[in-house]
């Protein structure tokens, strides 16, 4: 399963060779200062938004890659029956969201809840 870590001032999220694979990205580098809003969607099919484009995307099972809509484009490795960590960046990062099925959604928000800038808590 996916790992997100913070490392200097980017958040990383470490693929193993298989989601790389499913994805057709490597590891995901965003910078921490673009940071706006995170939150967990109990759902895993909610945390999709826009059209698949790149990856691989199995009804009821996984959604693995880039998804486009009109504000970007969305980073997703998401699993059926899981809770998606739902991580999301101002418009100049290189995705707009990051929708990721991590092994424990509520430690990883609160790691990441004390660098989001206080005036976007809410």
């Amino acid at each position: 399963m996916a790992r997100l870590a913070v490392e200097g001032t980017d958040m990383v999220v470490h693929l193993s060779w298989w989601e790389k694979a499913l994805a057709h990205h490597r590891n995901v580098r965003v910078p921490v200062s673009a940071l706006r809003q995170v939150h967990i969607e109990p759902d895993w099919w909610r945390a999709l938004r826009g059209e698949h484009d790149r990856g691989i995307c199995i009804p009821g099972q996984v959604c693995a890659g880039v998804r486009h809509l009109r504000e970007g484009q969305d980073f997703t490795l998401v699993r059926a029956g899981t809770q998606v960590l739902c991580v999301e960046f101002h418009r100049s990062a290189p995705f707009s969201r990051l929708a990721i099925s991590v092994p424990d959604p509520e430690k990883v928000m609160g790691a990441l809840l004390p660098l989001v800038p206080r005036d976007r808590l809410g």
